[in-house]
């Protein structure tokens, strides 16, 4: 396989893995929009129904089931939420004329169930003995609790129902208000590893895990590639279909905003009192705010419930003294009331929701976790929530219970709220806002492209290539290529020096492209173009010449591997590994160690509070590593390159060398601090001064800890970055390297684009100073914002960077140009000789 073809095997969309339907062979009761959902999802296998509320979800689940089972056989399990199950009795018997679909409970009542569609809850999967795998297809109705991607229910399902032929996912609210929380529909489906999806699409915060938010440049491909595997419909015509029937009634939401007593707004730490109650900022305060105000929210709630007699009427509240007191406080005015809570069995809930439908009760009561997904309550057109919260998702289903397809009369929503808790109202607004955006830009895909998915993916696919620029002046070499065509064509033996920050296999994408080497589906494939690039960089590095590589382990989050704890991939290793059986001789390694206070805040791997809980589940910081590799000399009896990398000893003294060797420099006439003294010093200059103490100090654990301890009592101990850590004895192990002295300083000052990961301008300089000449050609084939070829230049040597991302590109040419300035400026003492 040559390297272009190896790049096309890295175009992914979602597979075809089902058979094809013709419409004819659909159940003529289904409309022609269901009709050509079902046709799309079958021959698909692994897909996703993201429909509006009343466009039939529950005949087309049902559907799907018969048409696999009758074609491939096996039987189909539909995991149900509470309240749904006689819908889908009543649709499979009453307009596809199938046998009542039987609920099960347990693997032993499905081995004997003699139907083909089975039914069950969530709760029967996550928390019982159902195997999903037993079955040939799978239907999630309601799924959007796989959108809690950490949550208990999404990590058992990921792996219950792995491998599983044939998989349908049903929602109206797919991704209430994060991109990201769609591809955990994607990760369930098989489509696409969540965290290669993340990678894709998503750049990563730095200093802060789980900071994801979607590359600009790449949210039109996004939304592409999602369509290749989730139709989102919010009527007919979206699939070119007549709305009749199909027009929403209007939606008139009022909103009850209840004074607050400020008085018990209570009083600051230092004793300052507090003059207005403010419940939005926190979780926390919320709860507190709802448990305080449950009298003025329910004698509003009883007062809009009699104003609306005799209609039936749904009220959802959040806590369960809240649905005591409404209960209590309607039995009290003579109004009967079905109250639906967690702690009755499933037939006694689905009981209470029948008996409110047959109008045997006013009101029906419940929680939105409870009742608020797939239930069909629109004989009802009033709800009123007691009391508002964060969560969109709960909300939206709530409120679309009673406002869907086929509702006759204008819905009323009634939110009852403290004027202390409007901030919580707004971000929830803000939420619906947001959703109502992510389902239009699915809907303007879906009506430009169709379902064939043929035009997608040739509108999917990434560019493959470049167009090449090279800039060359007599100092650097500055090329916008892929790596491996621009070394491919480069002379034998040409460059004096490598020095290079790999990308971390497919932790981070750079750019677009299939050329990228972050743009690939796991480690494997990470280095199968590796073996592309290293073969041609050892045969353009000179004979006994150094290629200095740096790297940094990665880290494997449990709820990606299904671990549950986080693990290393020892992605160092596995570089020497391919650097050695590409003709490298590895012969050490220098280690940068990182702080790893700011580490635990970029990945939460390392924290105290879990460590405090079980200290089994403590690694260690993850340093960085720069990889020495040697191409072999032409003469191996002495080993001396090619061409030495040599120094004067009158310029670089047995003293000198002394000092480098050990590592670690000490000033004449300072005196050792005292642990005291430490103590004392300001908390921005604590991290040199404790690792000089460390340095010149016989090393005791236990005084280590009593520093910090004592620092912590005097509140200089951060949460942010780490003051107090050990330093290094040895030159093999670096603790002193700036981790803000990167070119992405500058970038930030200019408002440009920044790297994801820079490599700091020490390691470079002492890496150039330690293995070349001046003069050297000192080559970066993944050159970023070319800080190996700027240091290269500043230093007297010739930089040559080779960088795919045109941004970067275009940004290290102008650090380029400013360093070759800076080093041809003439100064005062340039022009006495023309005097």
């Amino acid at each position: 396989m040559n390297y272009i073809d190896f790049l096309k095997t890295k175009i992914e969309i979602a597979k075809e893995t089902g058979f094809e339907v013709s419409p004819n062979d659909i159940h003529p009761t289904l409309k022609p929009h269901q009709r050509d959902s079902v046709v799309w999802a079958i021959k698909g296998g692994r897909r996703a129904l993201f429909e509006a509320f009343g466009l039939g979800k529950t005949i087309q689940e049902l559907e799907f089931c018969r048409l696999v089972t009758e074609r491939q056989g096996g039987k189909a399990l539909v995991v149900l939420p509470l309240g749904v199950k006689l819908e889908f009795e009543n649709d499979a018997v009453n307009l596809l004329g199938l046998d009542k679909p039987q609920y099960v409970r347990n693997m032993a009542e499905i081995e004997v169930a003699t139907g083909s569609i089975l039914l069950t809850n969530y709760e029967r999967v996550r928390d019982g003995d159902i195997d999903p795998t037993y079955f040939t297809a799978t239907v999630l109705d309601e799924a959007s609790v796989l959108r809690g991607y950490g949550s208990k229910t999404f990590q058992t399902f990921m792996d219950k129902f792995k491998g599983v032929p044939y998989k349908l996912v049903c929602t109206a609210t797919p991704s209430p208000n994060k991109y990201k929380e769609l591809i955990h529909y994607a990760g369930f489906l098989e489509v696409m590893d969540t965290g290669q999806a993340l990678t894709r699409f998503f750049q990563r915060d730095s200093t802060k895990a789980n900071n994801l938010t979607i590359y600009p440049h790449k949210e039109d491909e996004f939304w592409l590639w999602v369509s290749t595997w989730a139709l989102f419909i919010t009527k007919p015509s979206d699939l070119g279909y007549d709305d009749t029937g199909y027009d929403l009634p209007p939606l008139d939401i009022r909103y009850h905003e209840l004074e607050v007593d400020h008085s018990a707004a209570g009083f600051e730490r230092d004793g300052q009192m507090i003059l207005l109650r403010d419940a939005a900022i926190g979780l926390k305060d919320a709860a507190r705010e709802k448990r305080e105000s449950i009298g003025e929210r329910v004698e509003r709630v009883i007062e809009i419930i009699k104003a609306n007699q005799p209609e039936q009427i749904v009220v959802w509240c959040h806590l369960n003294d809240e649905q005591d007191a409404i209960e209590r406080a309607l039995k009290e005015v003579g109004i009967s009331v079905a109250s639906v809570y967690g702690s009755l069995s499933h037939e006694e809930k689905e009981q209470r929701v029948l008996d409110w439908k047959d109008r045997k009760y006013t009101v029906l009561l419940s929680k939105p976790e409870i009742l608020g997904s797939g239930a069909n309550l629109q004989q009802s057109h009033i709800a009123i929530f007691a009391g508002i919260d964060y969560s969109f998702n709960d909300t939206i289903q709530a409120v679309h219970r009673i406002h869907r397809f086929q509702q006759q009369h204008q819905c009323e929503i009634h939110f009852i709220y403290m004027g202390s808790e409007s901030e919580i109202l707004k971000t929830l607004m803000e939420k619906w806002k947001q959703h109502d955006y992510l389902v239009s830009k699915m809907i303007e895909v879906i009506k430009k492209y169709g379902l064939s998915g043929t035009s997608v993916i040739d509108k999917l696919a990434r560019s493959i290539g470049v167009e090449r620029v090279k800039i060359e002046t007599g100092l650097y070499t500055a090329v916008n290529n892929d790596c491996v065509l621009e070394t491919t064509e480069m002379p034998d033996d040409s460059v004096d020096l490598i020095h290079t920050s790999i990308p971390f296999g497919n932790h981070y994408e750079y750019t677009p492209s299939y050329n990228d080497f972050g743009h690939t589906e796991d480690t494997a494939q990470f280095f199968e173009q590796m073996d592309f690039l290293t073969p041609q960089t050892l045969r353009i590095l000179k004979p006994g010449r150094v290629a200095a590589i740096h790297v940094k382990d990665r880290v494997l989050f449990g709820n990606a591997t299904g671990t549950g704890m986080p693990t290393m991939e020892p992605f160092h290793a596995l570089c020497i590994q391919h650097y050695i059986k590409h003709g490298f001789q590895y012969f050490g390694m220098i280690t940068v160690v990182t702080d790893v206070v700011r580490e635990n805040n970029q990945t939460y791997r390392l924290g105290w509070s879990e460590q405090c809980k079980d200290g089994t589940k403590m690694g260690v910081g993850c340093p960085e590593y720069i990889l020495l590799f040697r191409k072999l000399p032409s003469d191996t009896s002495t080993a001396y390159a090619d061409e030495p990398v040599s120094k004067s000893k009158e310029d670089y003294t047995r003293a000198q060398w002394q000092i480098d060797a050990h590592g670690y420099w000490r000033s004449s006439g300072d005196r050792l601090l005292s642990k005291e003294e430490i103590a004392a010093i300001p908390v921005n200059k604590l991290q040199a001064a404790y690792r000089k103490f460390s340095r010149d100090n016989v090393y005791s654990y236990e005084d280590h800890v009593e520093i910090a301890k004592k620092l912590d009592q005097d509140s200089k101990l951060p949460a942010s970055f780490m003051v107090v850590a050990p330093g290094s004895w040895t030159f093999e192990v670096w603790d002193d390297i700036n981790r803000m002295r990167t070119l992405n300083t500058t970038q930030s000052q200019r408002r440009q684009q920044m790297h994801v990961c820079p490599l700091q301008i020490d390691i470079v300089e002492r890496i150039i100073n330690r293995y070349s000449n001046p003069g050297d050609v000192v080559l970066d084939y993944f050159g970023g914002l070319m800080t190996v070829p700027v240091q290269a230049v500043k230093m007297g040597r010739k930089g040559y960077g080779i960088e795919l991302n045109g941004d970067y590109f275009r940004d290290g040419v102008g650090y380029l140009q400013a360093a070759e300035m800076m080093v041809d400026m003439p100064t005062l003492f340039d022009f006495e000789d023309l005097a």
